[in-house]
């Protein structure tokens, strides 16, 4: 299989998703919230021209459950209701439905063969099980060297353990089923780009719409800032 893009237009993103999302599959998406936008502009550094990555979020798609949705699995900070969900987790692929939260999709197929797609979602569900937590400090420990390429081929410095945050958690499942989509970074100092750019033969397909630019300063700050008003959220509700 040789690396293809397939650019589709004129659909929604869940008509994208029900058409080309498989077992196995790869999602990336850009979301639109403050965090989705400072993760998008850091990775700029990946870039040779400086560009903002179109991705800001990785998960693994699990294929349709009995209920008829697709199903996928992820590490993400999400609120539902009262409750917040920290970590290794399973969800409703209609999270993404959502055009102006998630302009921009994308699903990597890499034709994995059934035992393949058989290793990455036990090992993702043995997550979900032991409850692997979703790793802020790691994700600033990959975002600080983004700009220094001799740094992030060694151990992220903010590493813990049972932890992981988005790209770096779909790493570990390909690698479990022997796969290393990126080769040239350690684990936990893989970014959504990263896995964007995977040189391992994949068809990719790629939705995006315009959207309008936005500025950012203070990355850190920015970051901290969503998770903390995202948990100031869930305390309000509180009775």
């Amino acid at each position: 299989m040789e690396n293809q893009t397939i650019i589709v237009q004129g659909v929604s993103n869940q008509e994208f998703i029900q058409r080309h999302a498989r077992p196995g599959c790869v999602g990336l998406c850009g979301g639109m919230t403050k965090v989705d936008i400072a993760i998008r502009r850091a990775q700029r550094h990946l870039h040779a021209a400086g560009h903002w990555s179109d991705w800001s979020h990785a998960f693994l798609f699990e294929g349709r459950r009995v209920d008829g949705q697709h199903w996928v699995l992820e590490s993400d900070i999400q609120i539902l209701r009262r409750n917040l969900q920290l970590g290794a987790q399973e969800n409703r692929a209609d999270k993404y439905f959502d055009e102006k939260m998630f302009p921009s999709l994308a699903i990597l197929d890499f034709g994995l063969n059934e035992t393949q797609v058989t290793t990455v979602l036990r090992e993702g569900l043995e997550l979900v099980a032991r409850r692997e937590r979703y790793s802020l400090r790691e994700l600033l420990g990959t975002l600080m060297v983004l700009k220094k390429p001799e740094l992030r081929a060694q151990e992220n410095r903010l590493a813990q353990e049972r932890a992981s945050y988005c790209s770096a958690f779909v790493k570990r499942l390909f690698l479990d089923a022997g796969i290393n989509l990126a080769p040239a970074v350690s684990g936990k100092n893989t970014a959504p780009e990263d896995l964007a750019r995977t040189p391992v033969p994949h068809v990719k397909y790629l939705l995006q719409r315009e959207v309008p630019g936005v500025k950012t300063s203070g990355l850190r700050k920015s970051i901290s800032a969503g998770v903390r008003k995202r948990l100031d959220k869930i305390k309000r509700r509180q009775p």
